[in-house]
Formats: C-alpha cells, sequence, structure tokens
C-alpha cells in the first residue's frame, strides 16, 4: 500500500492511509489476530457474518424491488 505525501502535507497522507486501511480491512484483520481464537468458535462466527451478509442482501433486494 502506498500514499504518496504532496507539499509535506503529512496530516493529509495520513487520513489517506487511514481510509485506504479500512476500505482493505485491515484494521479488522488485526482485531481478529490480537488473541488465539478456536477453530470451533471460528466456525460459528464465521457463520453467523454470512447469515449476516444474506439478510443485508435480502433485505436490499427487497427494498430496491418495491
Amino acid at each position: 500500500m502506498e500514499v504518496n505525501v504532496n507539499e509535506n502535507n503529512v496530516e493529509q497522507a495520513l487520513r489517506l492511509l487511514k481510509r485506504k486501511m479500512q476500505r482493505e480491512g485491515i484494521y479488522r484483520d488485526l482485531k481478529n489476530h490480537r488473541r488465539y481464537e478456536k477453530p470451533s468458535v471460528k466456525a460459528k462466527r464465521k457463520k453467523a457474518e454470512a447469515a449476516r451478509r444474506s439478510r443485508k442482501l435480502a433485505r436490499r433486494r427487497r427494498d430496491f424491488d418495491n
């Protein structure tokens, strides 16, 4: 990942870097890797995330049709 600093504006470059990291999901990965997660717990979490995504997609499709 690369961010260019224009006119020595480091604050703007940092904001851009943080935004890129957020979009890539790096913060989420860091949070998930802070501690060990048992395989059964990991599978349960992934299944819940998939169900949440499915419900969200169904809701969007339903709202789009109306």
